[in-house]
C-alpha cells in the first residue's frame, strides 16, 4: 500500500473512503490507467462500516437489478490473485452455502415463489428442501422446519482483507488520516479538492464514504436521496457447539441470521424493523441488550428457534461476545446510486442498502466504465425514478 506523507499536486481521480466501496473504485480506476488518490479520514483503511460487515455474498436475491453487480464481484474474489497481482491479501472465500429457514406454511409458499423467480433469473444451484431433507443435510436444525431454501455456492468472505487486496493491486496513492473539507469548483466544474493537509487538482471526484456520503455530497450543493440507517451484529468467541462448516443461516419467519467465523467463532445478525433512520454519524455505538433479545430462549428473537444448539450459549454463559454497529446507507429502492452528480466530474458510489460488501466491487468496475465513457446504459444513475422497496438485508 503506498502511503503518502504529502498529498501530490494532481490526481486524475481522487477517491473519498477507503473501505471496499472506495478500495474497488480505487483498482478499477488504476487498471483503466487513471492516477487515483484515496484519502481517508480513518489511520487505517476499511476500519469504519466494512469493519463490521456480516462478511457474505449470494445470488439468492430478492430482485434482479443487483445480480450482474453480485456476480461481478464473484468472479472477482474467485480470481482475486490473478486480477488484483498480488498475494499479500485474500478474500477468504468459503463456498458454505446461504440456507433459509421456514417453519410456517406461509413462508415455504413464500420461498417457494421466490425461487421460482431466482431461477427465472438465471440464477441456478437453489435448491427447495422439505422438513426431512435439511435435517440430513443439517442434523442441528430445529424440527419444526418445514422447508429450506439452500444454495451451496453462495458463501462467506472477508471484506477488510478484500478491501487491502484492491488498494494493493490499485497501486495508487492513499492519504491517511486526511479530512476532506470540501471541493473546489469552477463553471459547476470539479477542480480539486480541499484536505486537512491541503488542495489536491484533480478532474475528477468519487464520493465512496458510505453513510457519510450525503454530507460530503452536501457542501457540494448536491442532495443525494440517502439515509443511515444502525444495524447491529453479535460478535460472539469462544463457543461451543458450532456445527463445522455450517452456511449463513437465516429464520426467514424473524429474519434473525448467524454465520460462523473460524471453528469457535461467530456473528449473529438482526435487521431491526423498529430502526429509524438517523444523523450520519462518525461512530456508531452497539446496544448491550441488543445480544440478549438474540441469545435469550425466552426473546421472540431467540437465535436457536430453528438451531438448538444456541440454547447451549446462553446456558453455559462462557462464551465472549461484544455487539458491534455500523451504518447501512439506504435509498428509496434499495440499489446503490453509481454516476455523476449535477456537479461536472463530482460522481458517487455508494447506497447500496447493505450489499456494499457482495455487490460494491461490481458496481465500482460499471462506475468507472461510466468515468471513462466506455459504458453509456446505467440502472444506477442518480436521476432515474425511485420506487419504495423493501428486503430484509
Amino acid at each position: 500500500m503506498r502511503v503518502v506523507s504529502q498529498l501530490p499536486a494532481r490526481a486524475d481521480l481522487v477517491v473519498v473512503g477507503g473501505g471496499i466501496v472506495g478500495a474497488a473504485t480505487a483498482f478499477f480506476a488504476s487498471r483503466a490507467g487513471l492516477r487515483v488518490l484515496i484519502v481517508e479520514r480513518l489511520p487505517r483503511p476499511a476500519a469504519f462500516t466494512t469493519a463490521v460487515a456480516a462478511g457474505g455474498y449470494r445470488l439468492q436475491l430478492e430482485h434482479a437489478d443487483e445480480l450482474g453487480l453480485v456476480r461481478r464481484t464473484v468472479e472477482l474474489l474467485e480470481r482475486f490473485a490473478d486480477e488484483t497481482g498480488q498475494t499479500v491479501h485474500t478474500p477468504g472465500l468459503l463456498r458454505q452455502g446461504y440456507l433459509w429457514l421456514a417453519t410456517a406454511e406461509e413462508t415455504a409458499a413464500t420461498q417457494r415463489e421466490l425461487v421460482d423467480r431466482q431461477r427465472a433469473f438465471g440464477v441456478d444451484g437453489v435448491e427447495l428442501l422439505d422438513g426431512e431433507q435439511a435435517r440430513r443435510e443439517f442434523p442441528w436444525l430445529d424440527p419444526s422446519v418445514l422447508q429450506a431454501r439452500f444454495r451451496a455456492a453462495d458463501g462467506l468472505i472477508d471484506p477488510r482483507p478484500i478491501a487491502m487486496g484492491l488498494i494493493e493491486g490499485a497501486g495508487c496513492e492513499v492519504a491517511l488520516g486526511c479530512e476532506v473539507a470540501g471541493l473546489k469548483t469552477d463553471s459547476g466544474r470539479v477542480q480539486g479538492v480541499r484536505t486537512s493537509w491541503g488542495d489536491v487538482a484533480c478532474g475528477g471526484v468519487v464520493v465512496a464514504c458510505g453513510p457519510l456520503s450525503g454530507l460530503f455530497a452536501a457542501q457540494a450543493g448536491v442532495r443525494l436521496p440517502v439515509e443511515a440507517l444502525r444495524r447491529q451484529r453479535v460478535a460472539i468467541w469462544n463457543m461451543a457447539g458450532l456445527p463445522p462448516g455450517a452456511p449463513m443461516t437465516i429464520d426467514e419467519e424473524t429474519t434473525v441470521h448467524w454465520r460462523p467465523v473460524g471453528d469457535r467463532a461467530a456473528y449473529l445478525l438482526y435487521p431491526d424493523p423498529t430502526e429509524r433512520p438517523a444523523p450520519p454519524a462518525t461512530r456508531v455505538d452497539g446496544d448491550p441488550e441488543f445480544a440478549f433479545g438474540l441469545l435469550d430462549p425466552a426473546s421472540p428473537r431467540w437465535i436457536g428457534r430453528t438451531a438448538p444448539f444456541w440454547s447451549e450459549v446462553w446456558e453455559r454463559n462462557s462464551a465472549v461476545w461484544s455487539v458491534q454497529a455500523g451504518q447501512y446507507t439506504m435509498t428509496p429502492d434499495q440499489r446503490p446510486l453509481l454516476g455523476e452528480t449535477e456537479v461536472g466530474g463530482l460522481f458517487v458510489n455508494t447506497g447500496y442498502s447493505g450489499h456494499g460488501v457482495m455487490a460494491g466491487p461490481g458496481g465500482s468496475e460499471l462506475l468507472v466504465e461510466v468515468i471513462t465513457g466506455d459504458r453509456t446504459d446505467n440502472p444506477f444513475r442518480l436521476d432515474r425514478e425511485f420506487t419504495t422497496s423493501t428486503q430484509a438485508f
